[in-house]
Parts: structure tokens; sequence; C-alpha cells
């Protein structure tokens, strides 16, 4: 079960470009909650609470009780925007959820381990897809799917349909997606192929100097004969 996160917000906080700038300059951050069929509501939050309570392992999917008014709303991130150059955090859109109901959200993609037969000829995993898109209750988002790739060869790919989601968790996407493949580099497969063309080459050169000693050594054998 998800960890939920407490976040204090105030209400009553005046709308407009104006007010919003002030705000950030007293340290909070204007934000609005919508969902579960009431009205949008406007509210603003401590800016270094609301950084610690999404930076924790859940991320932007941290559960939240966020206490309005002495009352408590269980939410989820939106959205979420940032000043352009210093990265601030500028304004967040807060969700209600229903913790009973089913919904869909984001969750990255971790790949772990190391192959040693991908390794072997210098190949490489190509991850492509970095987040899932899931379906759960609230209350079992996962942080994270973790994926094993000790055991992938090259030509091997992962799909949405390979994972091992968490009970209560499914795919919300289309299975066939890719995750990551197995692959050698061009410059891997160049070298390959040169050395390939190098052992071959030698091969053939070893067996014309075979077939030329056999041949000499028969031409003689025929010389002794007749001179016998």
């Amino acid at each position: 079960m998800a960890d939920q996160v407490a976040l204090k917000a105030a209400t009553g906080r005046e709308l407009g470009s104006s007010s919003s700038r002030r705000l950030r300059r007293e340290g909070k951050i204007p934000a609005v909650v919508y969902g579960l069929s009431s009205q949008p509501l406007p509210i603003s939050l401590d800016y270094m609470a609301a950084r610690s309570a999404l930076t924790t392992d859940a991320g932007l999917n941290a559960l939240l009780n966020l206490e309005i008014d002495g009352t408590a709303e269980l939410c989820l991130v939106k959205d979420l925007q940032r000043h352009v150059v210093r990265d601030e955090v500028t304004h967040i859109d807060f969700l209600r959820v229903d913790p009973n109901a089913r919904i869909e959200l984001e969750v990255p993609i971790i790949l772990t381990g190391e192959s040693r037969e991908v390794a072997n000829v210098s190949g490489i995993i190509d991850q492509t897809l970095f987040t899932i898109t899931v379906a759960t209750l609230p209350t079992t988002i996962p942080n994270e799917i973790v994926v094993d790739i000790s055991d992938m060869a090259v030509g091997d790919s992962l799909r949405v349909e390979d994972l091992v989601l968490p009970d209560g968790v499914v795919a919300a996407m289309d299975g066939d997606s890719t995750i990551a493949t197995a692959t050698v580099t061009r410059s891997t497969l160049e070298a390959i192929r040169a050395e390939e063309e190098a052992q071959l080459a030698a091969d053939e050169a070893d067996l014309g100097g075979d077939g030329g000693g056999a041949a000499g050594d028969a031409g003689e054998g025929d010389s002794n004969d007749g001179e016998d």
C-alpha cells in the first residue's frame, strides 16, 4: 500500500498573476484542487513543505493527504509547473481521488542487472520506454517497476506484456509496446564482420598451402617411381 504524505494547504487566496507572484515572494506556492465532481478550489502551500512532500520515493505519484481547512482530501499531483530558468515550482494542480476507484497514471520503469551474454559481444540494452501507464487503486500505486535484464540475449526484446506487475496493478497500454531491446552496435558488428572475414581469409590460405604441399609430395613420388 502506498504511503500517504500529509501536506497542509490554506484557502482564501486571491486569483490573478499579481497575487500569485506575491505568494511566491512569501515562500508559498499557488495551487488548485480539482476532481470528484467538486468545484475547483484555489489554495496555497508552503514551498518547503510541498517540496518535501513531493521528493519522496514516490515522486509526483505520492498519495497526499491534503489538509484543507481542517479537512483531509486524498489527492495526487495532476500537473506541476516550473520556472523556465530557476526550475522552481510555480504552480500545482491537485486531483482529488477516491481510494476505492481505479485511476490511470505513469510509473517509472527501472532496468536492473547486467546480461553477460550481451556484454560479451559488446552489445547494449537499448531502453526506449521509461514509464508505463498502469491502472490501480490510489492506495496501491507502485513507486516504480523494476525489471531484471540479466537473462536477455542479443535480439531479445522486453515488452509491456512481459512485466510482472504488483498485485492490483494492471497495464493500461498496448502490451506489444517495446521497453528495451538487446542489440549490438554498428561498430561492434563491423568489427565482428572484419574478424570473420580475416579468419575466413586465413583459413583459405591454410587450405591453399596444404593443397600445394600435397601436390608437391605427389609429384615427387611419381618421379621416384619412374626412376625405379
